[in-house]
């Protein structure tokens, strides 16, 4: 189960040629509505080793309601490690078997150091070699290290690629559905590559894990994006500085 705790890593930005920024839907919405008419840019998933954790569902059509003022939002991202994208020297582990296990000093393998490194900020790892393949390595600073059958928010759930968000409770409620209607900049100040936004507003997310009261900050909406799948995923994970977010 993830931490509640804002994310401390600083977001990778798209670096060097970077595309425009996703637009606006044409089409005048009603007074106080967001259009959502799905973006130009074609889905992640199109070029090899860019699979961006699978297809996010199709956008809605429909205007929707924005959620706080519109530009106010911080939207960051998280996601799954994958072993086989780590070449860092092996590291032993020691912690819980299985679920429902705190602090357990049983061995569980050996692992690249810097796959162990990213697991401890984003949370979970999947283990792709060895007696323990297919299953996660998961961290959190309540429980220490532990296997699993799956990556899991706070509450012990399995997080959703593209769908999974985490939020400050006094902001947006546990079980509140939200789209990114606008995408905003990246923290450079440059329009967010338009593939990139693409991927962010035609998925819808759920928020199933809550900060703990204080740390999310005002209007900061922390998503996952699912495991890695190569040298293109790291393109999405970064961070929207004023975005607008709309009710799903």
């Amino acid at each position: 189960m993830r931490p509640r705790r804002p994310r401390t890593v600083a977001a990778l930005l798209a670096g060097g040629t970077l595309a425009a920024g996703c637009g606006t839907a044409s089409g005048a919405p009603p007074e106080g509505m967001l259009s959502l008419a799905p973006p130009s840019a074609p889905a992640p998933a199109a070029e090899a080793g860019d699979r961006a954790a699978a297809s996010p569902p199709a956008a809605p059509r429909a205007p929707v309601r924005p959620l706080g003022k519109r530009g106010a939002w911080r939207v960051t991202t998280y996601f799954t490690a994958v072993e086989s994208y780590y070449k860092g020297r092996p590291q032993a582990v020691r912690g819980c078997p299985k679920l429902h296990c705190t602090r357990g000093g049983t061995p569980l393998g050996s692992y690249p150091a810097d796959f162990l490194k990213v697991i401890q900020t984003e949370g979970s790892g999947r283990i792709t070699a060895g007696p323990r393949k297919g299953r996660y390595l998961n961290w959190s600073h309540s429980v220490g290290w532990w296997l699993d059958t799956a990556t899991r928010d706070s509450g012990a759930r399995p997080l959703r690629p593209w769908g999974s968000a985490a939020a400050d409770k006094d902001v947006l409620t546990r079980g509140r559905r939200f789209v990114v209607a606008d995408c905003g900049r990246q923290e450079n100040g440059r329009p967010v590559p338009a593939k990139v936004c693409a991927a962010f507003r035609r998925a819808s997310w759920t928020v199933t894990d809550l900060f703990r009261p204080g740390y999310g900050g005002q209007h900061h909406a922390d998503v996952y994006i699912g495991e890695e799948t190569g040298p293109g995923f790291r393109r999405y994970y970064t961070t929207l500085l004023g975005a607008t977010l709309g009710a799903a």
